[in-house]
């Protein structure tokens, strides 16, 4: 196990916020960072202190546990879309443009998610460096008392978000971000592709996609370590990504697809 993953095991855990008490988790943390914090909502619209909207009841709930304070310092949710839930177009879909080539594009429903809700606790944090993103710098590794080992909590979320696309059979992300979120991604090989421009929602937002299979080929080539942590080592996701059988059926998807 190299250092990257040694150091989540050790200070981070992924939980699946599947009952109605970790939910509660995911709701009230939303509503701290979404409502307080950020002001994106107004916090008299959720009286209970609860930040929750209608596609929560379609969406996969996941959070960050800090395991030296036992506390939830993130959480990330992952909307899905197909004919079994009320709502069959994507957030994104509704409040974002895209690109007039985008905009025919094929979406493989069953198969695709939108990430939303993507936020880390800020007062986790203990330095003003780490909130600022935006700048393009990568935090160094540290750990609780100042030693630092690990690139940046956001890197856990992901990590929890594409583990649970290899349990689902989920092969392709939307997302709606600041491009400042993206860019501190690329840093690990996890970027999206831009495919609209600029909006305000909820601040400016970007609509983005990309396939699954071509970020962790981009990670395999390029940050090997954080490969083996997002994989356990090929064996969530295999190295030789042919063997999925998306790939092999990749030519014979709609041409208006994005190419990621």
């Amino acid at each position: 196990m190299n250092d990257i993953a040694a150091a989540f095991h050790e200070y981070f855990e992924i939980v699946t916020a599947d009952t109605p008490e970790l939910q509660k988790e995911v709701f009230s943390l939303r509503y701290k960072i979404w409502c307080i914090k950020e002001c994106f909502f107004n916090p008299s619209d959720f009286p209970d202190e609860l930040e929750k909207d209608e596609y929560d009841n379609q969406s996969i709930h996941l959070l960050l546990k800090h395991k030296a304070s036992d506390s939830f310092i993130g959480t990330a949710r992952l909307v899905l879309s197909d004919t079994s839930y009320k709502y069959d177009k994507f957030p994104l879909e509704l409040h974002t443009q895209f690109y007039p080539v985008y905009s025919g594009m094929h979406i493989d429903r069953p198969h695709t998610i939108e990430i939303s809700r993507f936020a880390i606790l800020s007062d986790f944090f203990r330095r003003r460096d780490d909130l600022n993103f935006a700048v393009g710098k990568i935090s160094k590794h540290y750990d609780m008392s100042g030693r630092r080992r690990f690139p940046h909590p956001m890197l856990g979320l992901a990590v929890g978000i594409i583990q649970m696309c290899a349990k689902r059979n989920i092969y392709y992300w939307f997302s709606a971000m600041d491009p400042a979120l993206n860019r501190l991604l690329g840093f690990y090989g996890m970027q999206l592709n831009p495919i609209g421009p600029l909006v305000n929602y909820y601040g400016k937002r970007r609509p983005y996609y990309v396939c699954i299979l071509d970020v962790l080929e981009r990670m395999y080539q390029n940050h090997r370590d954080i490969w083996e942590l997002v994989t356990n080592s090929g064996q969530i996701w295999p190295a030789d990504l042919r063997s999925i059988p998306l790939r092999q059926q990749r030519a014979n998807i709609d041409s208006k697809i994005v190419t990621c």
